[in-house]
């Protein structure tokens, strides 16, 4: 089978040289006569004290639901994966689904929220015992902590092998993420 050059087919030099700069086709759309457009400039990045954290046990003890809401009149952007971290155990609850960092777009006024498994199974004999949790909607952002009784947890968290689901526009949606509903 033979290759044909790239630069032979057309559309796929200048998609071949976006990719090459690290710009999307979709960060400068072209307009009449091949001019750029001008795009919208992203929202910036929340500023800690425009977001407010809450967190609590759910219905199900192994799952914390974790909301941020933007306090301010414009939107922000968080990263679209809540950073949840235990104690003074090492690494922070992995996503679900698997993926990067990105941001999620927060309206002003508007919260998003988050579902996190902190154990598989309660009876699991590795499980780790913790006396607080603390999230952050960005990992720029020192976040907060919330002690085991203020979750309504009782004395400890259970954890071992954590997810998080990404941020969504409401509980049921996150808890759906999770596989939970």
């Amino acid at each position: 089978m033979r290759i044909r050059p790239a630069l032979a087919v057309p559309g796929v030099a200048a998609a071949l040289l976006l990719a090459a700069s690290g710009t999307s086709a979709t960060a400068a759309p072209f307009g009449p006569a091949g001019i750029p457009s001008q795009k919208a400039a992203a929202p910036a990045t929340c500023a800690a004290k425009a977001l407010r954290l809450r967190a609590e046990q759910s219905a199900d003890p192994r799952v914390l639901h974790v909301r941020v809401t933007n306090r301010s009149a414009r939107a922000c952007t968080v990263d679209r994966i809540p950073t949840v971290t235990f104690g003074d155990l090492d690494g922070a609850a992995l996503p679900k689904p698997a993926g990067e960092s990105g941001p999620y777009r927060l309206a002003g006024g508007r919260s998003a929220y988050a579902s996190v498994l902190t154990i598989a199974d309660r009876a699991d004999p590795e499980a780790r015992r913790v006396r607080s949790v603390t999230v952050s909607a960005d990992p720029s952002l020192a976040g907060r902590s919330f002690t085991a009784r203020e979750l309504g947890a009782g004395a400890t968290v259970r954890v071992w092998e954590p997810l998080t689901t990404w941020w969504k526009p409401s509980v049921a949606a996150a808890d759906r993420a999770l596989g939970l509903r």
